[in-house]
């Protein structure tokens, strides 16, 4: 169902919130929205408060974007006060992962765990989708739909989805996209203490397998795993997969 948490719009497939249960937030990727969780939001409603959010600017939310992701992680621990469960959990996917992150290293009380998908310690933006965006939103559109797919992946069933969730403001668009430039967060992954989980897409070319492995690597205790075949949107190409790898990262901290 879709309701508000404090001034947040999200889904979510238990209302009201169970406090009995951990919250767990999906955290959308840049110029997208919440419905990129969709499937998660339904697949794992019994183990968790599933919870996904639009950020500041997308989708359902009214205001402004940010143009550096700590605004945005701002706006989740927002939504995280408002919602009265004593374990919350963050899920978050390309600039979702980086805001995430922001938290896990800022606030290392917030969330108890952590999903971190097809996202980087640091996440160069090409010019070049800086210079599209600007003069052709519409080709960045098209060519949004061509590179975060895997080849492989149901672009009949994928490309309607991905064209509901992605936003239609280029201010918006370009605004994700300087937070995502602008992050670098390298040299401070030793400070995160929470459980965390790496997935990466196998056929990802934004955030290539590379920068998982460059987490995992530097997250101590952390552990990793491919999506065979998945691009970068994997929740959606590859749901049940994700989902199930999701589901067996709760199961172990019990």
């Amino acid at each position: 169902m879709t309701t508000m948490i404090g001034a947040h719009p999200v889904i979510t497939a238990r209302w009201p919130i169970d406090p009995s249960l951990p919250a767990l937030i999906f955290i959308h990727g840049a110029a997208l929205s919440k419905g990129l969780w969709q499937y998660q939001v339904a697949d794992l409603s019994d183990a968790a408060n599933t919870i996904a959010l639009d950020l500041p600017g997308h989708g359902a939310s009214i205001g402004k974007g940010y143009d550096a992701v700590a605004g945005y992680a701002d706006a989740v621990l927002d939504l995280m006060g408002h919602i009265p469960c004593k374990e919350t959990i963050l899920c978050g996917l390309s600039m979702g992962g980086a805001i995430a992150l922001e938290i896990l290293i800022r606030r290392p009380d917030a969330a108890v765990a952590a999903v971190l998908m097809n996202t980087g310690a640091r996440l160069k933006v090409l010019p070049l989708i800086f210079e599209t965006i600007e003069k052709d939103f519409h080709q960045y559109l098209e060519l949004t739909a061509q590179f975060s797919l895997g080849p492989d992946s149901d672009r009949k069933r994928i490309i309607p989805l991905l064209s509901a969730m992605t936003t239609g403001d280029p201010q918006i668009a370009l605004d994700d996209f300087r937070a995502c430039n602008s992050f670098d967060v390298m040299n401070e992954l030793h400070r995160i203490q929470a459980p965390v989980l790496v997935i990466t897409g196998e056929k990802d070319i934004i955030t290539p397998p590379k920068y998982g492995q460059f987490l995992n690597a530097n997250i101590a205790g952390s552990r990793i795993l491919s999506v065979p075949g998945a691009g970068h949107l994997s929740p959606i190409e590859q749901s049940q997969l994700v989902s199930k790898a999701i589901r067996e990262f709760l199961s172990a901290r019990r």
